[in-house]
């Protein structure tokens, strides 16, 4: 009688705890393709910026190694003091070096990153 008891109490409990473990179904999402407006030419687009070959975009970075104080202070958050500190701290092993040996704030590094490389030679 015991064993039956525990047997059908057992059934029960997994019974109930069932539909808490059962997963839910995700929600619906729209669509986000679109189709292109009717008077679109069915030719490829033009190339917008951000379809820029990679080569072009490291044609743009400043080597910190051997940029002038001028190219460097171009660059936001940095002004002259900054650009001498940055040639007279030459060479650099990475760019990441400019906060290590707090030539720049960790602010102003975050802002130029991308667009700064340290070249070695």
């Amino acid at each position: 009688m015991r064993s039956s008891l525990l047997r059908t109490f057992t059934v029960l409990i997994g019974l109930a705890a069932a539909p808490a473990l059962a997963q839910a179904p995700s929600p619906a999402t729209p669509p986000t393709a679109t189709k292109p407006p009717a008077s679109a030419p069915a030719t490829a687009p033009a190339a917008t910026p951000s379809a820029v070959p990679k080569a072009d975009a490291k044609a743009e970075l400043i080597d910190i190694n051997s940029a002038s104080a001028e190219e460097l202070s171009r660059l936001k958050g940095i002004g002259e003091a900054r650009s001498a500190a940055i040639v007279k701290g030459r060479p650099y092993r990475g760019k990441d070096e400019l906060v290590r040996k707090k030539i720049v704030p960790e602010a102003v590094y975050a802002g130029i990153k991308d667009q700064i490389i340290a070249k070695q030679k």
